[in-house]
């Protein structure tokens, strides 16, 4: 039951979006026992995000919630450069202008009931 929010200073197109979508669904896998059948995403694009005190070069923060009691560095560590790379790719964000952020939560819902 991962959850992904990307924010960027930027706009998204349709296109965009649908791309991020796609490959993010892929890229999940990568986590131990995540897929996309219970990935849900959102995409905020023109926040208002300052990096370094500026904000006229596209950002981006991605926090990628998960279900768990803690999150699994091994997993982590494969997402983050891939997540990285997709933005740069599809929305031309450099690397060094992205942060991601990993939370592991015990205590998750959903169809009603709490796991």
């Amino acid at each position: 039951m991962p959850y992904i929010q990307t924010k960027t200073n930027i706009p998204i197109t349709e296109e965009q979006e649908i791309k991020l979508k796609s490959e993010m669904g892929k890229l999940i896998e990568l986590y131990p026992g995540k897929t996309e059948s219970r990935l849900m995403l959102g995409f905020e694009d023109n926040c208002r995000l300052w990096f370094g005190g500026k904000n006229d070069t596209p950002i981006a923060f991605v926090q990628v919630m998960l279900f768990g009691s803690e999150v699994n560095r091994d997993g982590a560590d494969k997402l983050t450069p891939a997540i990285s790379k997709l933005l740069k790719d599809v929305l031309n964000i450099e690397s060094n202008k992205i942060y991601i952020n990993y939370s592991a939560f015990a205590n998750w819902g959903s169809n009603g009931a709490n796991f």
